[in-house]
């Protein structure tokens, strides 16, 4: 069973005074011939903490020896090694150091960063309620040191004001990482661990034991509360009564008992306290992010933190001698003074006297071998009585709790001198606050001090709260947490248009309903927004069709086109998803217009100019075989196909053009006949020239066709030559 820890709450570094049990006391050793133990510091329920000296780099050193029951048991061992690895793996200025982890015979040790300081219980005990400032400049630090070891997988399990270090330069440091987890898993069973931290554990660590890193920003929210007002947020009359707050209770507003505390602040406060633990930031990182934006949104600087004054003396300084006094019947040996007179000297005034003098000795040596033998006779019965009576009150018998309330149920098993561990779960009959079951069960002969086991019923599960809007896996977890069955059911999901598809609406039955055990809670979902027709917008002006859309509940989505090649470009053809199919409200629906490049007419120029102005105008142009027109001079455009003022498709706007290739009759007259024959063959023409006399000396008197006239290529031209 875990020893609870001192009142003082003393952690590695931390002054203290309670003089180490001489049993444990390790003062002068060397363990493995490196850490010289000096002088005692504190003392926890599994471990001893010393101020020594790492010899090898002369330094001074926290050394935290672990308690003989811990050292022995392997599965502790495994655990502790593996979390006092990763906890020195912690890279933070506000994480107290982890620098070595040995064993030395029986002591298992880690070996830490000495801080010479107090601790926040101090400064809170010394000063009371602390300013928003000061409380501010040491939670941060706080914060970003429990951050560092979630980041690393680590969970503290263990947040409160004596685990929290102020240097005597005011710098803020955790203690306690990773031996928390291994310590968790083994010890948390027992009453004594929940009854010396309860008044900083998670309303899931008094339920049920476990921890995450939600746990540990509920404990920080808590020191936060402590700080800004002075106390702890829920107080009894026995550890009891507090955990029972801690679980169906929620922390009370802190600007309730501090008015001056910022809202936003505040209100980051309250949430890391929620009892719901899905209300909190998720992490001490998420928390620490949080917490400074308030900060800043209202222009607060953080402060100096306060060194608090050490309570008694100074760390590392030895405890006076205390004056030790040897009674007769303590249990020490009782000095017998010899008489005035020694045996070996003779009394004076002659043999008579001497005589006398010896009977007399003889009697009183009678005397006081009789007052010896009463002496051990009595002090043999009061042993023999005070054994008695020790056998007698060894044992003791488990009292009968079923169904009483719990207070009551405690202080029975307390007046039987045993202790409790007390375990919360539903049960359908017993009402909240009772005792539903208990190990061992009544009048069952026990051992005084042993640990017996409370079942303290919650009574029936209620169905949780459970937002809309929130998560189907979400949602289910939170409905097995309270011991009932998530299910869902198709045909009972509804059309929402706020919530989206697929999370929960509400559920059944309500939410504060109570159920039994395990009985399955219907989880009404969401299938989004309601389908409605969409309405046909074709033929109409663009906006009047938005404007339509608008108005039948839909958003518009981008504008599409399509090539159409019976309306001009730009009108309203359709929409997307087409008209009279069924959409949800508010869905986006896109407007379809009719999209074309019309061909420009290109008459009258060269075929160069036309295919020029038409890739000018984004067409890709090809030129055609030109044909033979008796209208159109070689060269210039005959026809393009498509013909102009048709509307083709943008995406291959392709269009050809044709010229023509009549050839120009020249004027060869008055030239001789072999000059116009060359001429003639030079524009692609046959010549027939005809001359009475003079052959190609003769000059050509006429020609046919005329000068002029449009021919085909490879036509003849008659000649008519004299002399």
């Amino acid at each position: 069973m875990r020893i609870p820890a001192d009142r003082s709450g003393r952690v590695p570094g931390a002054p203290g005074t309670s003089p180490a049990p001489a049993t444990e006391s390790l003062i002068g050793e060397v363990l493995e011939g490196r850490y010289r133990i000096d002088a005692y510091l504190a003392r926890g329920g599994m471990s001893t903490v010393y101020r020594g000296v790492d010899t090898r780099l002369d330094r001074p050193v926290a050394i935290k020896v672990m308690t003989p029951q811990y050292a022995a048991d392997p599965t502790f061992l495994v655990r502790f090694e593996r979390e006092a690895r990763a906890a020195a793996r912690l890279d933070n200025p506000h994480v107290v150091g982890v620098y070595d982890q040995g064993r030395d015979g029986e002591n298992v040790f880690l070996v830490m960063e000495l801080v010479d300081g107090g601790t926040l219980r101090d400064l809170v005990h010394q000063q009371g309620q602390l300013s928003v400032r000061t409380a501010l400049s040491v939670l941060e630090p706080t914060l970003d040191a429990l951050a560092a070891a979630h980041a690393a997988g680590l969970v503290h399990r263990d947040v409160k004001p004596e685990n929290v270090l102020i240097s005597s330069r005011g710098e803020v440091k955790v203690a306690d990482f990773g031996l928390v987890r291994a310590v968790t898993s083994t010890t948390m069973a027992t009453g004594d661990v929940i009854l010396g931290t309860v008044a900083y554990l998670s309303p899931e660590q008094v339920a049920t034991g476990a921890a995450d890193e939600r746990s540990d920003v509920y404990a920080a929210g808590v020191v936060a509360y402590e700080m800004l007002t002075g106390h702890p947020p829920f107080a009894g009359g026995n550890a009891l009564s507090v955990a029972y707050q801690h679980v169906h209770s929620e922390v009370p507003p802190v600007a309730d008992a501090a008015p001056g505390v910022p809202e936003g602040i505040a209100a980051v406060i309250d949430a890391a306290t929620s009892r719901d633990a899905l209300g909190r930031p998720a992490n001490a990182g998420e928390f620490l992010r949080e917490l400074r934006r308030a900060r800043q949104a209202v222009g607060l600087a953080l402060a100096p933190v306060p060194v608090p004054l050490h309570p008694d003396r100074a760390p590392g300084t030895p405890s006076p001698p205390r004056p030790t006094t040897v009674r007769p019947g303590d249990g020490q040996p009782t000095a017998i003074q010899p008489p005035a007179h020694g045996n070996d000297r003779p009394a004076p005034g002659g043999p008579d006297r001497q005589a006398r003098s010896s009977a007399q000795l003889v009697r009183r040596r009678g005397r006081r071998r009789t007052l010896i033998v009463l002496a051990v006779i009595l002090l043999l019965a009061a042993v023999a009585a005070l054994g008695g009576m020790w056998l007698a009150n060894r044992w003791t018998s488990m009292p009968a709790v079923l169904h009483r309330p719990s207070a009551d149920a405690m202080l029975a098993v307390k007046s039987a001198g045993l202790h409790a561990v007390l375990i919360t779960r539903h049960d359908n009959a017993v009402p909240s606050g009772d005792i539903a079951a208990a190990e061992p069960p009544a009048d069952t002969r026990q051992r005084r001090g042993a640990t017996v086991s409370l079942v303290v019923s919650s009574g029936r599960p209620v169905v949780p709260h459970i937002a809309p809007g929130t998560s189907r896996d979400a949602a289910g977890s939170l409905i097995r947490a309270a011991d009932l069955t998530p299910v869902t059911d198709a045909a009972a999901n509804v059309y929402d248009d706020a919530i989206v598809a697929g999370s929960v609406v509400a559920t059944k039955p309500a939410a504060g309903q109570s159920a039994p055990i395990g009985s399955d809670v219907l989880m009404v979902l969401s299938r989004g927004p309601q389908p409605q027709a969409i309405p046909s917008v074709a033929g109409k002006q663009t906006e009047d069709a938005q404007n339509k859309l608008l108005v039948a509940g839909f958003t518009l989505g981008p504008v599409k086109t399509e090539f159409r090649a019976d309306v001009p470009a730009g009108t309203v053809i359709g929409t997307d998803p087409p008209a009279d199919a069924m959409a949800p409200h508010g869905s986006p629906v896109s407007l379809v217009l009719a999209d074309s490049k019309t061909v420009p007419p290109v008459d009258g120029g060269t075929v160069a100019d036309a295919a020029r102005s038409l890739r000018a105008a984004g067409f890709t142009v090809t030129i055609g075989t030109p044909v033979f027109d008796g209208t159109v001079p070689g060269g210039q455009v005959v026809a393009i196909e498509p013909p102009a003022g048709t509307r083709i498709d943008p995406a291959h706007p392709d269009v050809t053009v044709i010229g023509s290739n009549a050839v120009t009759v020249p004027s060869v007259t008055t030239m001789t006949v072999s000059r116009a024959k060359q001429v003639l063959a030079d524009e692609g023409l046959e010549v027939k020239a005809w001359s009475l006399f003079g052959g190609d000396g003769a000059i050509v008197t006429s020609q046919q066709p005329d000068p002029g006239a449009l021919v085909e290529p490879g036509s003849t031209v008659r000649l008519t030559a004299w002399p």
